[in-house]
């Protein structure tokens, strides 16, 4: 019998070995390849992701900061209301309201232009309300009878707070034109005290459509007669502004050359003059509320419900950017 040697048996092995390594480090090799490739993505992929997680927190602490500043300016009105109501109380009680400003006291005319600013709070609440419930029976596609219920409900309170803005007008006309219950932004677009009648026409004209024609040149009608007395109210305004300041500059004139104070009569001139001021804010008012009324003439029960609804989130909006605005992050100046 032939056996083979131990040397044999070695080199036989030595022999596969050979073999197969260059084979298994090729294999070997090109397995590691594609792992190597996918990691090079992965790389990039995970510096965007970081990145974007660090964008996600910068996001998230900004709006965190925000809504505390808001929560903050929440707190802070109602605590101010909540003084302002406790000032009022006293008033009725004393007869005279003292400023929250530090300022002298107030005589009782300014007690209904202050009280104003509470009342419309409230009135504002009990409005947002009713505007929920509008909203939430226009979704649910109620019939028009149950809408056009809570439509006369909105324009008797529109009806309501015409009233008691008449009523702050005089008592300080002066307040009621600056808007001092409005937020800064709302301020910015008031007109005599209120909204513009012409450009709530334009804002409804173009979220209302479709309109029919008739519609259309019903609204186009009631947006140049609306104008046509805006700009007359307005030049009234201008005409009593000027009238003023010439009544003053002469007085100032006519004291320097008398080398004394204002004369009495200088001062019951101008506080004549300026209680014209209380007459163009009540027209101005008159107006707001006949276009309204006009609107709710033309439009359909359903048009009108999505109408009170527009105007009502157009001042939300503007509400809302003042809150913003008051709440923006303050930069350093350079």
């Amino acid at each position: 019998m032939d056996y083979a040697s131990p040397g044999g048996t070695d080199t036989s092995t030595d022999l596969d070995v050979d073999k197969i390594n260059p084979a298994f480090e090729r294999g070997h090799a090109g397995a590691l390849t594609p792992s190597d490739s996918r990691d090079k993505p992965n790389g990039k992929q995970g510096q965007k992701t970081l990145r974007r997680l660090a964008q996600n927190r910068e996001a998230a602490r900004r709006s965190r900061l925000r809504k505390k500043a808001y929560v903050q300016q929440l707190e802070s009105s109602n605590l101010k209301l909540a003084q302002l109501e406790q000032e009022l109380q006293r008033a009725r009680q004393q007869g005279f309201l003292v400023s929250t400003s530090g300022d002298q006291p107030h005589s009782a005319n300014g007690n209904g232009a202050l009280a104003f600013g509470v009342d419309y709070a409230r009135w504002l609440e009990e409005h947002n309300k009713k505007i929920d419930e509008l909203r939430a029976a226009v979704n649910a596609h109620a019939g028009d009878s149950d809408l056009q219920a809570i439509i006369d409900a909105i324009m008797a309170r529109c009806d309501e707070i015409f009233r008691l803005k008449g009523a702050a007008a005089k008592a300080d006309a002066f307040q009621v034109l600056s808007g001092t219950w409005t937020t800064p932004v709302e301020r910015c677009f008031l007109w005599l005290g209120g909204f513009q009648p012409s450009e709530l026409l334009k804002l409804l004209a173009s979220r209302l459509e479709p309109l029919t024609e008739k519609q259309l040149d019903s609204i186009c009608v009631l947006q140049r007669s609306s104008q046509q007395a805006e700009d007359a109210l307005s030049r009234e305004m201008e005409a009593l502004r000027q009238s003023v300041v010439e009544t003053v500059a002469v007085s100032a004139s006519s004291s320097l050359c008398r080398a004394a104070g204002p004369s009495g009569d200088y001062t019951g001139q101008t506080v004549a003059k300026l209680a014209t001021l209380e007459i163009l804010l009540r027209q101005a008012d008159d107006l707001r509320l006949r276009i309204l009324q006009e609107v709710q003439r033309i439009l359909t029960t359903r048009q009108c419900a999505r109408a009170l609804l527009a105007i009502s989130d157009y001042f939300s909006r503007l509400r809302s950017l003042s809150s913003l605005w008051i709440a923006r992050p303050s930069t350093e100046m350079n």
